[in-house]
């Protein structure tokens, strides 16, 4: 029997028991609909991450007040103030002290390690900005301009970075300037942080989040204003020492030169440890991970749908089965063989799952369009701007429609065998 005859055969099926067909159908669509959405989601939020990890540098590392002990999830920053990055970026968890124990001394020993190319001290808490009658709260991190600007991947919407003669001049983050005040500010605007006035000299491009020294709700200004208006930093602690290597491709073994030599000359064990080092790699491998086996977790929840639509297709497949038995009869006494029978019965099934998949992946590319679509309006709040983007990849597309269809055929596999079994004779005698 030629496929385009098969193929007819199934179809009329398909439409002679069309209430059945759609109420099985409709399994097949919840199902993929939800597997799609799921890991729109999930590849959304990695490729987001990604995004602003990658705003850090590769080649930059941090080195962080505070103990760590390797959990198997990322670095809690606990050390005074704001974390240097808005995340911290080792694969460990934070405990022990919390006090600014960085000094010029540790500056002094990170040069001297081999691969270290800039190096420097930042300090950072949190001050309340006033512009034009207005108040809000804001972190602000201190920074020694010539060597930041060397360190930092931010980039300028308007305006320039700090100068080495800069005092009360301050770099604003995208959304400290564009959300916070009723009339947004712009370079050269006169604010005041903490009863001290300050020119904006540039405004930052948005980052998705602290990266790279920048903050979109943060200020940078240099160090020495810093401490001049921030409670509890100090006149000689730092909060954080960022180190930019000359040889990106041996972060890993710097990062183990500079820990030696920090032990060394704090005089410190690994269990006396009170610092720690860490870089943006080894923050976005284990959030890769994370995802990864999050989306992998989530799509799994989803497919029990797909599974529970499997059996439905196999009971509608008996049961047309069942409803068709004279008919295989007729036809097998004319000439159809068990290979025809069982082709037409396949299609059938799989007519259902090319349905239901085209249908689910329809209705699951809107639903995550519309989460797309509520964080935008909705102002992209602090989850919006962490995860980012749904993300609904051709490749994606494809499989779910393989999934849909190969789990479609494999339910009717059994019921089309049985079809295509069947005796002539007994299937004629059948009422």
């Amino acid at each position: 029997m030629k496929a385009r005859k098969s193929f007819k055969l199934a179809v009329n099926i398909l439409r002679h028991s069309r209430l059945r067909s759609w109420l099985t159908i409709i399994g097949i669509v919840i199902g993929v609909a939800a597997v799609v959405a799921i890991v729109s989601i999930g590849e959304g939020m990695q490729q987001s991450l990604e995004s602003n990890l990658g705003g850090l540098g590769a080649d930059i590392i941090t080195v962080s007040p505070g103990a760590s002990r390797a959990t198997g999830g990322f670095r809690v920053y606990t050390g005074g103030g704001e974390p240097p990055g808005g995340f911290s970026t080792s694969s460990t968890r934070s405990s022990a002290t919390e006090t600014k124990n960085l000094t010029i001394r540790d500056i002094q020993a990170i040069r001297s390690v081999d691969n270290v190319g800039i190096v420097t001290g930042t300090v950072s808490g949190r001050g309340e900005l006033y512009y034009l009658a207005e108040k809000t709260t804001v972190s602000v991190t201190g920074v020694d301009p010539v060597a930041w600007n060397g360190i930092t991947t931010a980039s300028l919407a308007s305006g320039r970075f700090l100068g080495a003669g800069d005092y009360n001049a301050i770099l604003v983050g995208s959304r400290v300037a564009s959300r916070m005040f009723k009339q947004p500010l712009s370079v050269n605007r006169i604010v005041t942080i903490e009863g001290v006035n300050f020119k904006i000299v540039g405004i930052l491009n948005e980052s998705g989040g602290m990266m790279g020294g920048g903050s979109d709700s943060g200020i940078i200004m240099p160090i020495e204003a810093a401490r001049a208006v921030l409670d509890d930093v100090g006149t000689s602690k730092f909060d954080s020492i960022m180190v930019k290597v000359a040889d990106a491709s041996l972060v890993e073994e710097t990062m183990s030169d500079i820990d030696a030599r920090l032990m060394l000359t704090r005089h410190v064990t690994d269990r006396t440890k009170d610092y720690s080092v860490s870089s943006s790699v080894a923050m976005q491998e284990t959030i890769n991970t994370t995802m990864e086996s999050m989306t992998l977790f989530l799509a799994a929840i989803a497919a029990v749908s797909l599974l529970v639509g499997a059996v439905g297709i196999a009971n509608t497949m008996f049961t047309t089965v069942l409803e068709k038995t004279k008919e295989i009869g007729i036809m097998k006494a004319i000439g159809a063989k068990n290979r025809d029978i069982m082709v037409i019965f396949l299609m059938n099934s799989a007519l259902v799952g090319v349905i239901g998949g085209v249908i689910g992946i329809t209705l699951g590319t809107l639903a995550s369009s519309l989460m797309d679509l509520g964080g935008t309006v909705s102002g992209g709040g602090m989850m919006g701007r962490m995860f980012g983007s749904t993300l609904v990849t051709p490749q994606l597309v494809f499989y779910a429609m393989a999934i849909a269809i190969g789990i479609s055929m494999v339910a009717g596999l059994v019921p089309a065998y049985r079809a295509s079994k069947l005796r002539p004779v007994d299937a004629l005698r059948y009422e």
